[in-house]
């Protein structure tokens, strides 16, 4: 169900998908620690691969820094791989250096492969392709230019590159944009203005545009203050852009859209884990989440649903205790569901679940605020979802709340609203390889030490 390498976790990633239909997952990996080191925490890329977007097999490191002495020496950051003739073109970000203040300079670089498995990659040149115009962004101290994402330009016979960047105009904590660059051969390359400068957004990392079925146009946006992710749709590229609001809750991050297996359109993103694996840990970057339903109405917000293609790795309903599963229920009152135990007689409630209409939460031990979340209207139906430590609520359908828990031990499902107590079935979820020791495996259950 989700993915980071053996030993290391997961921060930004990129999705290709090959002539077979075997996707392959590119994504910046590093230690296990609270602490971020801009040098040394991401030298290289990981790399993945999967038939169905769940189950993903490690297939090792696929790219890393450059030569001492060129822009990305240091560290090499995210990347968006595109079919280009026969084999693949990628833009990356490289890292040459710190500034006096200790900031990471960054650039954007173009490698080639005539593969198109994710393999075989060669710089071209030793310099950065495309990199920050001081009439409108900000370089040195405080600069971005980082997590490139490339399409067809949609106003010419060439390319358009969106990049995140700081707004020169701005102060730092609300300079962060979206910029823009355009080329005709992919290796010169044009800077303009901001696509977008909402003016409140302290950075605006992994920028994803995706062209919908209607013509127009979707962005995706990771807000570095909330940690979660905005969506903005417009009639081409240009804009004008409309902001739709968040899409994905604090904890999903670095979004990537993808074509699965079934022809739907979904969205993998990012989720943390914590240092240690345990609840007093700090949060740090983690691991690669399972896809959800990109929905793009017309005439409303795009939202993320539960995504078919999990069905099959869900077993019979049963009423009985499962670490890893899937449960549903109808909301007609203020309702608290009780996923976990602190003993396996099932005493005091170490993790669940409560709504009260708009209101969404999900508590630890001793009743702790794991998670919250107030929706737009007062739910109807909640979808719980637990693959070990990781917890999704979905709201009438829609992805609304994520939260990490590592108490408790498995238990039945109880829901307690107003003063009666019923078991709520749930389906236990089937891990794809549940023996491999390593960080795609979830936390173990605690009922076996």
């Amino acid at each position: 169900m989700r993915y980071a390498p053996p030993g290391l976790c997961v921060n930004d990633f990129a999705l290709l998908r090959d002539e077979d239909g075997t996707y392959a997952v590119l994504h910046l990996q590093g230690p296990w620690t609270a602490e971020f080191d801009h040098l040394r925490m991401e030298t290289s890329y990981g790399r993945a691969t999967s038939t169905d977007l769940v189950d993903w097999q490690p297939q090792g490191t696929a790219f890393g820094v450059g030569l001492p002495g060129r822009f990305d020496q240091q560290a090499v950051w995210t990347m968006h791989p595109i079919r280009h003739g026969h084999g693949m073109a990628m833009f990356y970000t490289g890292v040459s250096g710190l500034t006096a203040g200790g900031w990471p300079l960054q650039s954007v670089g173009l490698a080639y492969s005539d593969r198109t498995d994710g393999t075989g990659w060669r710089r071209h040149g030793t310099g950065p392709v495309v990199e920050a115009d001081p009439r409108w962004y900000r370089t040195g101290e405080q600069m971005a230019w980082r997590d490139p994402f490339v399409v067809r330009d949609d106003e010419s016979d060439g390319w358009a590159m969106v990049v995140c960047a700081s707004d020169a105009s701005l102060p730092v904590e609300a300079g962060g944009c979206v910029a823009l660059a355009t080329s005709g051969d992919l290796e010169h390359w044009t800077v303009h203005p901001p696509l977008i400068s909402p003016g409140d957004v302290d950075e605006l990392e992994c920028p994803v545009l995706e062209r919908i079925d209607d013509g127009t146009w979707l962005l995706l946006g990771s807000i570095g203050a909330t940690r979660g992710f905005e969506s903005w749709t417009a009639p081409s590229l240009r804009g004008p852009w409309t902001r739709r609001g968040p899409l994905g809750p604090t904890g999903s991050y670095a979004p990537r859209v993808t074509a699965a297996p079934d022809g739907s359109r979904v969205v993998l993103h990012t989720t943390p884990r914590q240092v240690g694996l345990t609840d007093t840990g700090d949060r740090c970057r983690g691991m690669l989440a399972q896809p959800k339903l990109l929905v793009t109405p017309a005439d409303g917000a795009p939202r993320l649903e539960w995504w078919p293609g999990l069905n099959p790795w869900l077993g019979e309903e049963t009423d009985q205790p499962a670490l890893h599963a899937v449960g549903d229920l109808d909301v007609t009152c203020p309702v608290e569901i009780t996923l976990r135990t602190h003993t396996d007689e099932g005493e005091q409630p170490a993790l669940a679940v409560g709504c009260d209409g708009k209101n969404l939460w999900v508590t630890g031990p001793d009743g702790t605020r794991l998670g919250e979340a107030v929706l737009t209207e007062p739910a109807t139906t909640l979808r719980i979802l637990t693959i070990g430590e990781y917890v999704e609520v979905y709201a009438d359908g829609v992805f609304a709340l994520t939260t990490l828990c590592y108490s408790g031990r498995p238990a039945r499902w109880t829901a307690v609203a107003e003063g009666h107590e019923r078991n709520v079935p749930v389906r236990p979820i089937r891990l794809p390889d549940p023996h491999r020791d390593d960080a795609s495996a979830v936390w173990s259950d605690p009922s076996s030490r």
